[in-house]
């Protein structure tokens, strides 16, 4: 009765600038579907969410501009870098995404591509509304005055 331990991946890739341009109203995990040479470049951490965004045509959520690596074993089997691929989601989940997106300002943006405990890559994908200057200027501050708060802490 021995059980197959698969290993642990730590892959947590993340878009950063997506929490400074954007207020993030509701957050989405959705199952993405790749190819095999894409999910073997996303277990070794070669992937990006830089300048990426989802949007729906057809009662089908895409994610379109997210970089995943050329796998370098790969022969002529391998991906586009940066092709559009299609999320999984619930139908439930996919209306009331359209709906939420139909209110001018809103838009869909990835926030966190990781592996989960079955192997699978999952994206974290965020209903935002997008910040103003002045919104940026808030955020800059609050996160200086957390860094200044940490150092007198530790002193």
């Amino acid at each position: 009765m021995s059980k197959k331990l698969k290993p642990k991946t730590n892959i947590n890739i993340k878009n950063r600038r997506a929490e400074y341009d954007y207020h993030i109203i509701d957050r989405y995990t959705a199952g993405i579907v790749l190819t095999g040479t894409e999910i073997k470049s996303i277990r070794i951490g070669k992937a990006g969410l830089v300048d990426t965004f989802c949007y729906i045509h057809n009662a089908e959520v895409w994610v379109k501009n997210m970089y995943i690596a050329e796998y370098e074993f790969g022969s002529y089997n391998n991906h586009l870098t940066r092709r559009d691929r299609k999320l999984l989601l619930n139908k439930k989940e996919i209306y009331n995404l359209m709906n939420e997106t139909k209110a001018p300002g809103f838009t869909l943006v990835p926030l966190r591509l990781y592996i989960d405990e079955n192997g699978r890559a999952k994206l974290v994908i965020g209903l935002c509304r997008g910040k103003k200057e002045y919104d940026k200027r808030v955020s800059i501050k609050e996160k200086e005055d957390r860094r200044e708060m940490d150092r007198a802490m530790k002193r």
